[in-house]
This record gives C-alpha cells, structure tokens and sequence, in this order.
C-alpha cells in the first residue's frame, strides 16, 4: 500500500493514473469517505483516489483487492489448521522463542478463578522446560489423570505454574490452565541436581508462591509432578486439617509430628494461619542456610509457633497416598504413588511408567482382582540416590 502525506503530489491527486489507498486512523468521523460520506466502523477511513482515466485504476485496484483476498484465505488455512491458536495469545503459538511474557494474559487472580472449583480450591504444580518436554514426566503425570478413578475431572482445576518462558509455551499449547513464574535474571529450564543452588532456589521460590496463593484466598493441592494420581483423594483428606502433608514414612499417627514428611503433596486451606504458617516456613530458610524445604520443615514442625497460630497440621497415611519409600501396597486404596527417595529424570519415567501398566492390569483385572497384586516398582530408581547421577537429554 503507497499511503499519501503530500495532497499536491502527482500520487495524491492522481494526475499518473494511479491509484492511490490512504488509511486514516483516529476515533474523529467527518463523513468525508467516498461514496456518500459512510463511516468506518473501526475508526479507519479507507479513501480511494483515482484518476480521470479510470482504467489503470480501476486495474491497480483489482490487484490489491486480490493480494488482500489472498491473504485473508492463508489466515483462515492457518486458523483451521491450528484449531487452539484463536484461544491463545498472539506471541505464544507456536512459540519457538518467547523473549517475555504478557503481563495481562497470564494474571494469576484469572488463571486461578477459572481453574477454582466452587470452594476456591486448586490443584497445583511447578514444570519447568526439562520436566515438560514430549515424553518428559509431565506426559505420565497427566496420562496418570486420565487412567485414574475419578481423576480425569480434576483436570479441570490443574493449574501448571511454569518456572521458565519454554514450559509456559508448551504448557499452552496442551492444557487451558498455565501461569508463568519467572524469577529475574535466574534460567530454571534444566534439569536441576539435587541439592545444587538452583535446585534450592526453586523449591523456597515455590514456597513463596503457595503464600501467595493462600493470601489471594485459595486453598490447594500442591503435587509434585512425580506423584501419578491413580483415585480421587479428596475423600481421604483430613476434614479438620489446616495442613496436611505426605510421608517419604508414615507411623501410624496423623497427628504425631514425628512422621517424616515430603514437601511434593500436601493440601492447605486458606485462612490466616496457613498464610502466616508459610511466611514463617519462607523466612526459616535463613536460619538453616543451604537446606531445601522439607528438611526445614522438619526442623520447624515443632516450633512452638506452629501451636501459638492455632494451626491443624496432620500427617497423611502411606497406605493412601504412597510412594517409593514407603509404598502403597494394597491396590484397591491407593490414591497416589510417588517416586520419591530417586534422582534422576529418566530413572522417575521408567519407573513411573512400569507404575502405570501395573495399573492398567490391576483396572483390566477388576472386579475379581487378585488380592496378591502389587507394584513392579522401584527399579531402577532404587538405589539411585547412592549412584552417580547423569542429567536427562534433552530434546531440541
């Protein structure tokens, strides 16, 4: 498009044969267009000029006419093709290279209310770009949801909180509940070693997010994105827990605080001492330097601040919600399996896999199932934590 800026050039007055397409932004309609003064609707004035020969016009006309035809045909290719691509932001689909990310689409207060089932609770998770990938762990977490009893249907109030520009892309393109938490100047998109620096900035960065969650009046469900949830735990929760949290090892005693707990499930109901619970966990952190969240929870669990805030922690029973620790070893209750005590990315998705065909065939087997039946699982996450540890490969 030539757009016109002088009225005595020969392109504006036509005097060449031309024709001449000037695109007049603004909010102000004079009813100046040609063709009885119609007005734009969008607040642009398209104005044709054409000169007293009207042909070569009337011709130029034609071929913009056309290339403008042509263009709106590839954008409806594109959008049938791509069927998700008219719900998502315009910089995020497909995505290669995200250099921010917009402030307005990825608000938490909207990502949580429509997440929020009717008592404003959420199920959350953290990714970053080495746990996302295809094939990764987030694959079998969300394949877990699917298999499950009763479990598809909290998909609906998953929310992946994405640790990095790439896990926030892809967690776009494949489910409707994404919030990027981006820490300045810090790069969380590789897989972390246990313990490092960047692996304990993550897990007190997610602290303090879950009180933020807590302080926008949100209870919730945080799982680690290792945990496979196989039945719909919600009925298994305490009811007069303010906190209640997973085991590595259950004693026996929901409320004996000697049990070991795991920082990767826990469920949290909004009030003023769950908030102020958190912020004394976030702030514990420096006075055991170097230590991540669990092993500070276990320092401060019997803090005798914990009693003078009038919180309910409990401890949740193995039996229901177990993992590579102490597994879940009857069938017909477990609600979820974890695969903690192992490091290393790739020994969790084989073994998390096994996991799940050992489900499929206990689900194949009912009603009749064999009472005998039970995990194939750990393999090789058994004794990872004693071996040398080799990163997960990468795709792209």
């Amino acid at each position: 498009m030539v757009e016109s800026t002088d009225p005595s050039s020969p392109a504006s007055n036509g005097t060449n044969g031309s024709s001449v397409i000037s695109i007049n932004g603004g909010n102000s309609h004079d009813g100046s267009c040609n063709g009885g003064g119609k007005q734009a609707s969008d607040g642009f004035a398209l104005s044709i000029q054409s000169s007293g020969s009207g042909f070569f016009g009337l011709r130029n006309l034609r071929i913009v006419l056309l290339f403008a035809g042509l263009g709106v045909s590839c954008l409806l290719l594109y959008g049938s093709a791509n069927p998700f691509a008219g719900f998502l932001p315009s910089w995020s689909y497909p995505g290669p290279a995200v250099s921010k990310v917009n402030s307005t689409f990825n608000n938490l207060d909207r990502v949580l209310k429509e997440a929020s089932m009717e008592d404003k609770t959420v199920i959350l998770t953290t990714l970053n770009d080495a746990w996302v990938e295809p094939g990764s762990i987030f694959d079998v977490f969300l394949e877990s949801f699917q298999i499950g009893n009763g479990t598809r249907k909290l998909l609906d109030h998953l929310v992946i909180v994405a640790l990095d520009h790439k896990a926030y892309v892809r967690c776009l393109k494949i489910h409707p509940h994404c919030y990027a938490l981006l820490t300045q100047g810090t790069d969380f998109s590789g897989e972390a070693d246990f313990m490092s620096a960047d692996y304990l900035q993550m897990m007190w960065r997610r602290i303090d997010f879950l009180r933020e969650v807590l302080e926008k009046g949100y209870s919730f469900v945080f799982t680690d994105t290792d945990i496979m949830w196989l039945r719909d735990p919600f009925p298994r929760f305490y009811t007069d827990a303010d906190f209640q949290i997973a085991c590595d090892f259950f004693g026996g005693n929901p409320s004996d605080r000697n049990n070991a707990p795991n920082g990767g499930f826990n469920y949290v109901k909004s009030n003023n001492k769950t908030v102020e619970f958190y912020k004394f966990w976030y702030r514990s952190r420096i006075h055991y330097p170097g230590q991540h969240d669990q092993d500070v929870l276990n320092k401060i669990k019997m803090d005798p601040f914990i009693d003078d805030i009038g919180l309910r922690m409990k401890f949740l029973d193995t039996t229901y919600f177990g993992g590579f620790c102490q597994a879940s070893r009857d069938l017909n209750l477990v609600c979820t399996m974890h695969a903690n005590c192992c490091v290393g990315l790739d020994n969790k998705i084989h073994d998390l896999t096994i996991l799940l065909d050992d489900w499929r065939r206990y689900v194949k087997s009912l009603p009749d199932a064999n009472p005998s039946l039970s995990w194939s699982v750990p393999q090789d996450c058994k004794g990872s934590l004693q071996r040398p540890h080799h990163h997960h490969k990468q795709n792209g």
